[in-house]
């Protein structure tokens, strides 16, 4: 047990879900379920002994039904939490990239270099989204403080947590690539109310 006032070390990992059935598109919290492919992918990534103590997951299925059932084969706490889903996209909801170029060739290129100045009709607003992703990534590290989390959520959320461990201005969060199934991994040391994260490894393998 750590002295009292000494540092306690978390451990969260982040793993984006696999491939949805429909491929790639900007589904955003459209609820398009995980491919053969995906469930391939997450099963590859996480292997047949995970070092987990607890998972957390966004509501939606191509991230629950997998944490749904890591959390069965291997017996491990189960928690789910809304403010991890995907930024919503508005018009763009199930929209493929090819289908968006074709409206303007330059939509995406604008949307990648500054998403706050050029958010899709409808969308969550960029500061918003991170705001309720930054709030429910300091409840699981307070509330699991000295654990080892895993979190299974989207791209979108990955990149937020992400840019902010690093403190990448909000526009330029969506320069940070993240793979399906890839896995991040961010130490945090905390010492009452300070949490000081530490980015490990990005879009990486266990």
């Amino acid at each position: 047990m750590a002295a009292p006032g000494s540092p306690t070390e978390t451990i969260v990992d982040l793993i984006r879900h696999g491939e949805p059935v429909g491929g790639r598109r900007y589904r955003g919290q459209t609820d398009d379920p995980l491919s053969e492919k995906g469930w391939a992918q997450m099963r590859s990534a996480v292997g047949d002994a995970p070092p987990w103590e607890v998972v957390v997951s966004s509501t939606l299925s191509r991230c629950l039904a997998f944490a749904r059932e890591l959390s069965t084969r291997h017996q491990l706490p189960l928690e789910t939490d809304p403010r991890f889903m995907e930024i919503g996209f508005g018009a763009w909801e199930g929209r493929t990239p090819e289908e968006l170029t074709m409206i303007d060739p330059l939509l995406i290129e604008r949307f990648r270099e500054d998403p706050v100045a050029n958010r899709p009709e409808g969308a969550e607003a960029l500061a918003d989204f991170a705001g309720r992703v930054g709030a429910a990534w300091r409840d699981v590290v307070v509330r699991h403080a000295g654990r080892h989390v895993l979190i299974v959520a989207h791209g979108g959320v990955i990149r937020a947590l992400v840019g902010q461990v690093l403190e990448v201005p909000l526009h330029r969060v969506f320069r940070i690539s993240v793979p399906t199934a890839g896995i991040s991994r961010i130490r945090v040391r905390q010492r009452g109310a300070q949490l000081v994260p530490e980015l490990l490894f990005h879009a990486g393998r266990l």
